[in-house]
């Protein structure tokens, strides 16, 4: 016969602990190391290339690069006189743009005005200094090149490459970019498991930059070179000319400018101490996702 105790039931069993953040090691320490370097070379190269460009800010197609060569200009910064008053404009192909106070005509730091196709603020020296500007240019250069060769052999050794920056066949299905976009855009980050790899677009981005353009700010680099183009002719076939190379790396270096900008962008919106922290100490804080 059953009894009072016996209908009494069990109390329910208490609710699992709530995930708990914690520090994930996300980069290794040459990583780190390089990727600081490369921020640093690139910073020098960026604000130097533009005080090179400064000394004939236009670029052509072909056997062209001289002032003579005007008609032949595929894009032209500069500044002229419009109604007795200056303006800066930007001109690609046929379409001519004002910028006035941007680029070509900017405010010297004395107040007046400076007739010069990028800003004294963009560039480093500060000043036109043709000379100072390509030897700060060519020992950054120097710098990009060994760190990335040291970054690119420890990838390749380690896997870090193929795991981590390489998008795998289904990653690059038009769906899940995407979806990628849709969550960049709502900025959506991974949490959990899911922020400890790179996804589609970083993939993309990474991979670009260090695949793609670094590689060939480096090669028209040394095309635009006639030493180099003594010692390795075939880089200037491969371009065809040193103004078709000049071209080619204003292009790629602006590209690298834009993912710069997008990238601390990116850092700032996904949380800047938790990013920046990681770049450094290797460890990157993991936050659960929501139920």
């Amino acid at each position: 016969m059953a009894t009072a105790a016996d209908t009494i039931e069990a109390p329910p069993a208490p609710p699992p602990p709530a995930a708990q953040p914690y520090l994930f090691h996300r980069h290794a320490l040459l990583v780190r190391v390089t990727h600081w370097t490369n921020a640093l070379a690139i910073f020098f190269l960026l604000m130097t290339g533009l005080n090179i460009f400064n000394a004939h800010p236009s670029l052509y197609w072909g056997p062209y690069g001289a002032s003579a060569d005007a008609a032949h200009r595929w894009l032209e910064i500069g500044s002229k006189n419009v109604g007795g008053e200056a303006r800066g404009f930007v001109r690609v192909g046929d379409v001519t743009v004002t910028t006035t106070g941007v680029l070509g005509l900017s405010t010297a730091p004395n107040g007046g005005p400076n007739p010069i196709a990028y800003p004294s603020w963009a560039t480093f020296p500060s000043y036109r200094d043709l000379a100072t500007a390509r030897n700060f240019h060519f020992f950054f250069a120097w710098v990009l090149i060994l760190n990335g060769l040291a970054y690119l052999g420890y990838s390749l050794v380690s896997g870090h490459l193929r795991r981590d920056l390489l998008p795998k066949p289904g990653e690059l299905s038009p769906a899940n970019i995407a979806h990628d976009i849709v969550k960049h855009a709502k900025l959506q980050f991974p949490k959990g498991e899911e922020a400890k790899r790179y996804h589609v677009l970083q993939k993309l981005a990474y991979g670009g930059v260090i695949l793609v353009l670094i590689p060939l700010v480096i090669l028209t680099g040394l095309g635009m070179s006639p030493a180099n183009n003594a010692a390795w002719p075939w880089i200037l076939d491969v371009f065809g000319s040193r103004p078709n190379a000049r071209s080619l790396h204003w292009v790629a270096a602006n590209l690298i400018g834009l993912f710069i900008i997008v990238h601390l962008l990116m850092v700032v919106l996904a949380g800047p101490i938790n990013e920046i922290r990681s770049m450094i100490t290797g460890k990157f804080r993991i936050d659960p996702e929501k139920a």
